[in-house]
């Protein structure tokens, strides 16, 4: 018992056969002319497009138990044009800019999604665990790049603000600056800036101004506190202007970063002095060379007088 092929059926057939045995059919094949090669590549381009919705709209309803009818137009014609999208006659695609990433998550466990982010997102979620990692390129940040801050900063001009800004963590880019203490506001009292921080869980900038109108002091990777031992990690580090910016980051070679009691508060050590001191009083102060850091005086002299003090912190 023979099958009736419809027309389209037996084009389609033909160029399958075609296809596969290439030797066999296309033996005294006329060569078609221009135009009608253009045709039957339109009705092909057409015919692979209506397979291509057929096989989505398939495969979509093997997920779908049972959708009404009308439901079922309406999913084909929007997978239609999705397909008629990605075989537009341009056949170009737009650009992405280069300041947008596309990640995409997927596990065992959870649903999978894609996340689009900037790149300077990207950056303040990078958690740095060494400090030769974490060094950033001044050339990256412009001028205008200063971060929000909470207060108008007594201490720190713009050109403080940019320098400090480029060398800090990619984990607090894009943070607001919180103003935890400062001896203008609060008084000068160790006990109340360890009061301001007993909540906080976030890296700190702690700057002072000497007597001698030099500017200077630490990032530290965690709020200061009153500890037994010390606290901290590679990522903390001292600055200095005297004039010039001057960055002195984590030597490796111990791991004295902060300790604090009710006395006195210290940075850096190891050597028979610590990198920077503060007394009870935030009052006097010194600062040495240490194996921590492996730094100058931060002041023009190793004992000074503080003139004010304030301590940043990067959270919302």
């Amino acid at each position: 018992m023979g099958v009736a092929y419809s027309v389209g059926e037996v084009d389609h057939l033909y160029t399958f056969f075609v296809q596969w045995s290439p030797d066999i059919y296309n033996k005294g094949k006329k060569k078609r002319c221009k135009s009608c090669n253009n045709v039957r590549k339109k009705r092909h381009n057409a015919y692979l497009v209506d397979k291509e919705v057929n096989g989505i709209s398939k495969a979509f309803r093997k997920t779908v138990s049972k959708p009404k009818a009308a439901k079922k137009w309406e999913r084909a014609d929007m997978w239609k044009r999705r397909v008629e999208k990605l075989t537009d006659k341009t056949e170009t695609m737009k650009k992405m800019r280069e300041n947008i990433k596309v990640l995409y998550f997927a596990s065992d466990c959870a649903e999978p999604y894609v996340e689009i982010i900037t790149v300077k997102d990207s950056k303040r979620r990078l958690s740095l665990c060494s400090s030769v990692e974490s060094e950033v390129d001044d050339s990256e940040y412009q001028e205008d790049d200063f971060p929000v801050m909470s207060h108008e900063s007594q201490l720190l001009d713009e050109y403080h603000l940019q320098k400090l800004v480029a060398h800090l963590p990619p984990r607090t880019q894009g943070y607001p600056w919180q103003l935890a203490y400062s001896t203008v506001i609060h008084g000068s009292s160790l006990k109340t800036l360890y009061r301001n921080m007993a909540n906080l869980d976030s890296p700190v900038l702690l700057v002072i101004k000497d007597m001698h109108k030099k500017v200077f002091g630490a990032f530290c990777s965690d709020p200061f506190r009153v500890s037994k031992y010390c606290y901290g990690t590679g990522e903390t580090f001292l600055f200095s202007f005297n004039p010039d910016f001057q960055q002195y980051r984590w030597s490796g070679e111990n791991s004295y970063f902060v300790s604090g009691n009710l006395e006195s508060l210290q940075i850096g050590g190891g050597g028979g002095g610590f990198a920077l001191w503060l007394d009870a009083d935030l009052y006097h102060g010194a600062s040495f060379s240490c194996p921590t850091f492996h730094n100058a005086s931060l002041s023009t002299h190793e004992d000074f007088i503080v003139q004010d003090v304030e301590v940043w912190t990067m959270q919302n």
